[in-house]
C-alpha cells in the first residue's frame, strides 16, 4: 500500500467523513490524565460484558476504578470484590449513577448498562464532564443517538462505542486492503448472525426479588411490572428496554460490514421480513429476520447495497462462520468471521490472503485511554460511527415491525410518509423522570 493511501485509510477508518467529524477526534483532555497519573474510572453496570470490562480495568496500573455502581446488590457487591481483588483498592459501591457523576475526581465512566439506559447515562455523563466508554447498541433508538452525537459536541468530551472489532488489528488490516482497493469497488456488504439463543419462556409479573432496586432500573422508561424473564440479559428481547438480536451480536457484524463498505451516512430505503418463527415464548423481537438497506452513491445514479441476516435458532455456518460480514467488490471479495479471521478472494475466487484472530477488547480500551490522554487523535468507534451502525439495527427493527419499505431522509432523519414507523424513531418516557435524555 503506498503511504497516502495507508495515511488516508488511518484518517478515514472510523467512517469519520467531514459531515461527521465534529465530535470524533481528542477535544478536551483532563488535568489529571494530561499529567500521566492514573485516570480515575467509574463501571456502570458491572453484569455480563460490564464484569468483562471490570476485570481487565482493575488489572490495570494506569487506571484506577473508584466507582461502581449498580441497582443489584449481588452483582455489586461481586463486582466490588472483583475490583479489590485485582487492583488491591476497593471502589466506592454505589446504587444510583448521579453519585458517580456529581464527583469531580471521576475521569471517565464505562456503561455496560441494558441499551434502554446507554443513551440516558452517557449524556448525563458527557454533561458532567466525563469521558464516557458506552456499551453497543449506544442507543436504544434514533432519537438518543442523535441526542448523544449533540451531547458529544456540546460537551467537549470523548465518547467511544464497545464495538471492539474496530481497534481489532486483525480486523483493521482486512479493512485496509479493502480500502485499498484489493477487491475492487465494494458495491454490496452483508452481515449475519446465525446461533442457537434459548427459549426465554413464559412468564407473569410478579414482584422483584429483594436485592433488585427495579424502579431504578427502570429509569426513564415507562414503568411495566416485573417478570422473571425480564432480568438479567433477558431485557434483549422486550421492546422497552432492548433492540432484539440484531441489537446484540447482529450490531457486531453491521459494524464491520458497514465499514467495509465505506458510507457515512444513513440509508435511504429499508425493508426487513421477520418474525417468530421459531420460538414460542415472551420474546418480542424477531428471532428469523432479513433485512436490505440502499444508499445512493453521491455524484452517480447508481447505489450500493447492505443485507443483514438472522436466524438466532440455525448455528450454521454461512460462508464459513456462524456471525460474520462479507464485503462484495467489483474484483473479489473479503469474508470476516466475528472474531476468528477473514479470507480475501481474487477472481475467479482465488484465495488471496487470509489471517486468524479474535476481537481485542484490551486495544480498545487502550485506544480509549490513549485519546483521553492526547496521545492518539482519532477515537477508533467515535458516537459518528456507532450511531450510525445502531442506525441500521433501529430501522431493520422498525421495517419489521410495521411490515413496510420505509424511505428514510438521512439529513432529517426522519421516515418519509409513514407517521406509525416516524414515532418509533423515539420513545415515550416516564414523566419527569431525572434521566430523561437531553436533546438540546
Amino acid at each position: 500500500m503506498e503511504p497516502n493511501t495507508r495515511r488516508e485509510f488511518l484518517q478515514q477508518a472510523g467512517l469519520g467523513a467531514a459531515v461527521w467529524a465534529a465530535g470524533a477526534t481528542t477535544g478536551q483532555t483532563n488535568a489529571q490524565a494530561a499529567a500521566g497519573d492514573p485516570l480515575t474510572l467509574a463501571v456502570i453496570g458491572p453484569g455480563g460484558m460490564g464484569m468483562n470490562h471490570t476485570r481487565l480495568l482493575s488489572s490495570r496500573k494506569d487506571v484506577r476504578i473508584a466507582y461502581v455502581c449498580d441497582v443489584d446488590t449481588t452483582r455489586l457487591e461481586a463486582a466490588g470484590k472483583e475490583v479489590a481483588t485485582r487492583s488491591g483498592t476497593a471502589p466506592q459501591l454505589v446504587r444510583d449513577m448521579r453519585q458517580v457523576f456529581d464527583d469531580k475526581s471521576v475521569d471517565a465512566v464505562f456503561i455496560a448498562t441494558p441499551d434502554h439506559w446507554h443513551a440516558p447515562a452517557a449524556i448525563l455523563a458527557l454533561d458532567a464532564g466525563k469521558h464516557v466508554y458506552v456499551e453497543k447498541p449506544c442507543c436504544h433508538n434514533i432519537r438518543e443517538g442523535r441526542a448523544m452525537v449533540e451531547a458529544v459536541r456540546r460537551s467537549g468530551k470523548l465518547l467511544q462505542v464497545g464495538t471492539q472489532s474496530r481497534s481489532t488489528a486483525v480486523v483493521r488490516e482486512a479493512i485496509e486492503r479493502v480500502r485499498a482497493g484489493e477487491i475492487g469497488e465494494v458495491l454490496i456488504a452483508k452481515a449475519w448472525n446465525s446461533q442457537l439463543r434459548r427459549a426465554i419462556g413464559k412468564t407473569q409479573p410478579t414482584a422483584p426479588p429483594p436485592q433488585l432496586d427495579f424502579d431504578t432500573w427502570l429509569g426513564p422508561a415507562q414503568p411495566v411490572p416485573y417478570r422473571t424473564n425480564l432480568l438479567h440479559g433477558v431485557w434483549r428481547w422486550w421492546y422497552d428496554f432492548g433492540c432484539g438480536d440484531i441489537g446484540n451480536d447482529g450490531v457486531h457484524d453491521i459494524d464491520v460490514a458497514a465499514w467495509g463498505l465505506g458510507v457515512d451516512t444513513h440509508p435511504s430505503t429499508i425493508s426487513c421480513l421477520g418474525g417468530k418463527y421459531f420460538f414460542d415464548d415472551d420474546q418480542q423481537f424477531p428471532d428469523t429476520q432479513y433485512a436490505v438497506f440502499e444508499y445512493p452513491i453521491a455524484g452517480r445514479n447508481a447505489k450500493k447495497q447492505f443485507i443483514f441476516e438472522q436466524r438466532i435458532w440455525s448455528p450454521y455456518v454461512q460462508e464459513g462462520y456462524e456471525n460474520g460480514a462479507a464485503l462484495y467488490g467489483t474484483n473479489g471479495m473479503l469474508i470476516i468471521g466475528h472474531t476468528v479471521g477473514w479470507k480475501l478472494y481474487g477472481p475467479r475466487n482465488k484465495l488471496i490472503a487470509e489471517k486468524t484472530g479474535e476481537a481485542d477488547l484490551p486495544a480498545h480500551h487502550q485506544n480509549f485511554f490513549d485519546c483521553i490522554r492526547g496521545t492518539q487523535q482519532q477515537l477508533n468507534a467515535s458516537i459518528q460511527v456507532g450511531f450510525l451502525s445502531a442506525s441500521l439495527v433501529h430501522l431493520a427493527n422498525i421495517a419489521a415491525r410495521v411490515g413496510r419499505v420505509l424511505k428514510f431522509d438521512p439529513q432529517r432523519e426522519q421516515i418519509l410518509d409513514d407517521d406509525a414507523a416516524n414515532q418509533l424513531l423515539g420513545r415515550k418516557y416516564r414523566e419527569g423522570h431525572w434521566a430523561i435524555p437531553r436533546t438540546t
